[in-house]
């Protein structure tokens, strides 16, 4: 048990200081990086209480796709160098009051949930109806609820889930006038002599370029 806690003592105190220096740090890159140390210190206190499904979750969704497309994205559009300009241009801080006003509202949020268990203890007998058994694991019984009481639930959300990715393609492949879209086939597709023209260039004179 000893060891148990220094472990979620460790990981509590990293999961923090990285969610800090997520909105403290500078560099976008490396708020990315603490993004990712946080969600893996996150899924080792899921693990740490029993809850080793959603632990697993967070690793392979969030850390494994959702943290890495953001650092993908950062890195390919060069966000951090745009953002340092645009502070070194100008300060606002009009956005910090909100900032504030969202966190106090999800602060006492938090509590509300917290105090519930404490001053309404029959919520805890509502999850008896579910007829879970302690000798099987959390998996598995997780895979029975979502299969058998609420299929019809989860698939309507697959379902919406595929009507909004189909969205998002049909946006983005939507013709709009004014707009320069980049065609891989051309691009690979061209030879050196469309790409590259050769100019002699008499000695001592310069080289008229057309724009």
């Amino acid at each position: 048990m000893i060891i148990h806690s220094i472990f979620f003592y460790i990981f509590s105190i990293i999961a923090v200081f990285s969610a800090i220096m997520v909105t403290v740090s500078r560099n976008t890159v490396h708020s990315v990086f603490f993004l990712i140390l946080d969600f893996i210190s996150i899924s080792c206190l899921f693990i740490m209480i029993g809850a080793e499904f959603i632990g697993m979750i967070m690793l392979i969704v969030y850390v494994g796709a959702v943290a890495v497309l953001f650092l993908f994205v950062v890195m390919m559009f060069n966000v951090s160098q745009q953002n340092n300009e645009q502070l070194r241009e100008k300060k606002n801080l009009n956005h910090i009051p909100i900032g504030l006003l969202i966190s106090t509202v999800i602060f006492f949020e938090l509590i509300i949930v917290a105090g519930g268990w404490k001053y309404k203890p029959e919520l805890l007998k509502s999850f008896s109806s579910i007829g879970i058994d302690s000798n099987t694991t959390n998996t598995h019984e997780i895979g029975n609820v979502l299969y058998t009481d609420y299929i019809h639930i989860f698939q309507l959300s697959g379902m919406i889930l595929l009507v909004a990715m189909i969205g998002a393609i049909v946006l983005t492949f939507r013709k709009r006038e004014g707009i320069k879209r980049q065609s891989y086939i051309k691009q690979i597709s061209r030879e050196r002599n469309e790409a590259v023209e050769l100019i002699d260039v008499e000695k001592n004179k310069g080289v008229n370029v057309d724009a």
